[in-house]
């Protein structure tokens, strides 16, 4: 099994090019052009990650991979993931129950196309990705209600317990200093959003290019302000909200290290991982970024624990983590603040929508 899944992994690292250039005046006056590149040249030799095998990480490669080409969005690659690592512990198994097969032990007795066909792991892949998207509003949905809604499992709660594991998986292996991607755009967010947003790009992290150093900041996602920074109707709002869908990926404004990896609300009992209310206090779970000359991001209400830890280097661009609704919250949204001094108090805060305007301008969809 491991030579079959590696070798389709060298197979799918072929990729097409992305060619945009961003105008005068978009990135504080400074041209710049963003390539990607498509997935590296050099087979990635997949190792143990995360407490999963190198064969496991290759099978997690694989399904990202049929997900970036079939133009799914990274939640959905996030789902397929869960689901295989319920379904088959991320092993292209021929033996499952019935006749059941594959990494999804998906039935060719339901259709799901022929047994060899099914011990593919990119055919089933896509097979899987195919049905996720004939289901109304899946991007909307809990895990383990889109899980169920393709695969109708008879333990249908079983799919939510894996999705921090498979986030962590998706942002190992769609990373460009791994196998499936090699992404030279995540720096310029801001002018080529529609190369960052398409199916190539995948909304996996990485870094920027080297041909883009005006690039030093991003905005962490397009969407439109909700809720503005310290209003009269909300004086003590550090922040500003922008209505991004749940799922979205959340990019780090800029290169920095990771200070706080938390889930924050009240009661404690509550948890992050599951949404709010606006009569729930908290953060929910947040990630704070160190920046240069002291600047510190905030990034609040996402969807599963962060995809980083504390003190780990992130890049500008890279995904930290999914735009959700845990802890104070109304629906999905991300709260993002920006603080100076590396006073991460409300005395420290400052307007995001005026600090970003000359860097990577925030609010637009």
């Amino acid at each position: 099994m491991t030579s079959k899944i590696l070798s389709i992994v060298i197979a799918a690292c072929v990729g097409a090019v992305i060619i945009c250039t961003a105008g005068l005046g978009l990135l504080g006056g400074h041209a710049a052009t963003c390539t990607y590149a498509g997935p590296s040249a050099a087979p990635q030799a997949w190792t143990a990650a995360g407490g999963y095998t190198a064969d496991q990480v290759s099978a997690a490669a694989i399904i990202v991979r049929a997900g970036i080409d079939a133009g799914v969005p990274v939640r959905g690659q996030v789902i397929a993931v869960a689901v295989a690592i319920q379904e088959s512990s991320l092993q292209n198994r021929s033996d499952g129950p019935d006749d059941s097969v594959g990494l999804f032990q998906q039935r060719p007795s339901q259709g799901w196309g022929t047994r060899d066909q099914l011990l593919d792991p990119v055919y089933a892949s896509r097979r899987f990705y195919t049905a996720l998207l004939a289901v109304a509003g899946w991007p909307q949905m809990p895990l383990t209600d889109a899980g169920q809604a393709v695969q109708r499992s008879a333990y249908p709660d079983a799919y939510a317990r894996w999705e921090h594991d498979a986030t962590k998986l998706v942002t190992t292996v769609g990373s460009s200093t791994n196998g499936v991607m090699s992404v030279n755009i995540a720096g310029c967010l801001t002018p080529c959003p529609d190369a960052l947003n398409s199916s190539n790009a995948g909304g996996t992290p990485a870094a920027p290019s080297e041909a883009s150093g005006a690039c030093d900041w991003v905005a962490p996602v397009r969407a439109p302000i909700v809720s503005g920074f310290r209003t009269a109707g909300r004086p003590s709002h550090d922040g500003v909200d922008l209505a991004a869908a749940r799922g979205t990926p959340i990019r780090v404004a800029s290169t920095g290290t990771v200070l706080v990896v938390r889930c924050n609300v009240t009661p404690a009992s509550h948890g992050c991982d599951q949404d709010g209310s606006p009569s729930t206090p908290g953060c929910g779970w947040y990630v704070d970024v160190l920046h240069a000359d002291q600047i510190v991001t905030r990034y609040c209400h996402m969807l599963t624990r962060p995809s980083v830890v504390e003190g780990q280097q992130v890049l500008v661009g890279q995904v930290i983590g999914f735009v959700g609704s845990s802890g104070h919250s109304s629906g999905p949204h991300l709260h993002f603040e920006v603080h100076v001094n590396g006073d991460r108090s409300p005395v420290g805060a400052v307007d995001p929508v005026m600090f970003m305007a000359g860097r990577a301008p925030i609010g637009h969809q």
